[in-house]
């Protein structure tokens, strides 16, 4: 694959990336920080959402420098896009602020203060001005871009098989990792590839938590949130205020992360075709997992010979990604496979949003620019060794959260991990779903270890990513709220009592 000369276009692409904004001269040092321009709060785009009157929402911009350890007049720019809902209650209510980010790498948090704070209970949304912000690279927070990404949008063409058998396979896909690489070296830019990283975010938000003068940050984190919150806490202990990290991530490296989750897909594969299998009167793909098995296995290699509309393997392995890791969404699944065994047509397997939508193509760059920027990548023989293993575990394995891969080709490879969690940080919730596939509880066991004195949330016999003000769940959502409200903090971890698998209802 050729590109245009690169210094010439990164140049160009950097300069289109960053702001010139001299207003914010924050000091080289995590902990100190000179006193930022205020934000100046107006009108949110189209794309969020308007809470409910009387509450109103209002977005603002801050420019934070590229390189928070250049951090000078003149060094490059980075322009934020933040929101805030103000607290609903009385001055005496008030607990300050509570920034909220979506999960990722790569979510758009703006209209996250308006959609997450209508979940959260009453004692929360009375207490805080909730934040939404899009963190660097997302949204509209100088938004990055990888171009074709090595393919990645192209991936459902007939006979395409995005998880490689066989030595020929497997080199195609290394050379695609290779290629998403390079594209995104010369759509980000190699300059500003190694400031994608989540320790550079975790400083914005501490810029933000300045700018709107507050002396510390509470925090809900989900999924990558989580991550985000333990590398802020790791870099500003004295900063945090109240946080909740809500389906954790465990601190590993992100390729040891998506490998545990892969391994966790299967698993909640197998059961996905239990759960289907007792009710064969209402899916009618059979009255054991294995017969269901067959009948997903039949629906896989259909797309992928002959795809629907632009709707192949890939395309389907999106899909199960997605549903798997929601039980609510099950029926969905079960009935797209249904629909296209009966009229080959994908029904509910296919998504609303095409992958190669704009806000989905800046996802999937942001996603990899970030992983791979917070730390060391595989090597490409691990990555091929790690396929084959899980490829013994099930020959038709779900490789669509294998993100970091690509860092194996990445060209700026990190030296270190970005840290995370800190002795000196006060006690933090964990919650966790106790067979969440998206991200594994043990993730949660392992970063409590780096924070001593928090607790842990465990919703049990519970199969879904995303608990605290998500799930309806009582126990786990008066735990968070009185520790979010009061700052009570559990005496020990607390086990809730979960919702099981869903109940099937109708024909």
């Amino acid at each position: 694959m050729t590109h245009p000369p690169r210094r010439t276009r990164r140049t160009a692409l950097l300069c289109a990336l960053l702001t010139s904004a001299a207003t914010f001269l924050p000091t080289p040092t995590a902990q100190a920080t000179a006193t930022p321009t205020t934000i100046r709060f107006g009108a949110c785009p189209d794309s969020v959402p308007r809470p409910t009157a009387p509450e109103t929402v209002e977005c603002g911009r801050l420019d934070v420098p590229l390189n928070w350890d250049d951090p000078a007049a003149d060094s490059p720019r980075l322009r934020l896009a933040v929101s805030r809902v103000r607290a609903s209650g009385t001055a005496a209510e008030r607990r300050g602020i509570l920034l909220v980010n979506p999960g990722g790498p790569g979510g758009s948090g703006l209209p996250y203060a308006v959609t997450k704070r209508a979940k959260l209970p009453e004692s929360v949304r009375r207490a805080y001005d909730v934040i939404g912000f899009d963190p660097r690279g997302t949204g509209l927070s100088s938004p990055v871009g990888c171009g074709p990404m090595g393919g990645l949008f192209d991936g459902d063409r007939p006979g395409a098989d995005p998880v490689p058998a066989g030595p020929r396979a497997e080199l195609t896909y290394l050379r695609s990792l290779r290629a998403l690489a390079d594209d995104c070296a010369a759509g980000v830019g190699g300059e500003a590839l190694p400031y994608m990283s989540t320790e550079q975010t975790a400083r914005d938000m501490d810029a933000i938590r300045a700018a709107l003068g507050e002396r510390r940050t509470s925090f809900l984190g989900v999924s990558y949130g989580s991550y985000l919150g333990a590398a802020y806490a790791a870099q500003f202990p004295h900063r945090v205020g109240k946080m909740v990290l809500d389906s954790v991530v465990g601190p590993w490296d992100w390729y040891d992360f998506d490998v545990v989750q892969s391994r966790a897909l299967l698993r909640q594969r197998d059961t996905f075709f239990d759960w289907t299998a007792r009710h064969p009167d209402r899916f009618g793909l059979g009255g054991d997992a294995a017969a269901v098995r067959e009948a997903y296995l039949r629906v896989r290699d259909g797309l992928r010979e002959r795809p629907v509309d632009g709707f192949g393997a890939a395309g389907f392995d999106r899909a199960v990604y997605r549903a798997l890791g929601r039980t609510e969404r099950w029926a969905g699944l079960a009935d797209g496979l249904r629909t296209y065994l009966r009229d080959g047509t994908p029904g509910t397997l296919r998504p609303a949003t095409p992958l190669d939508a704009p806000d989905s193509r800046t996802f999937e760059a942001a996603n990899r620019t970030v992983k791979c920027a917070d730390g060391p990548g595989p090597t490409p023989a691990r990555v091929l060794a790690d396929l084959r293993r899980t490829r013994r575990l099930d020959p038709q394995p779900v490789l669509t959260g294998m993100e970091a891969s690509a860092c194996a080709f990445w060209h700026h490879r990190p030296a270190r991990r970005t840290p995370l969690g800190s002795p000196a940080a006060p006690p933090v919730l964990l919650i966790a779903s106790a067979h969440d596939p998206v991200t594994p509880i043990e993730g949660a066991r392992e970063l409590r270890r780096l924070l001593p004195g928090s607790r842990l949330v465990t919703l049990d016999d519970d199969y879904s990513h995303g608990v605290f003000a998500s799930r309806g769940n009582a126990c786990v959502d008066s735990t968070a709220a009185a520790y979010l409200v009061d700052g009570r903090v559990p005496a020990t971890d607390v086990r809730c009592a979960g919702p099981g698998l869903p109940v099937v209802t109708g024909p």
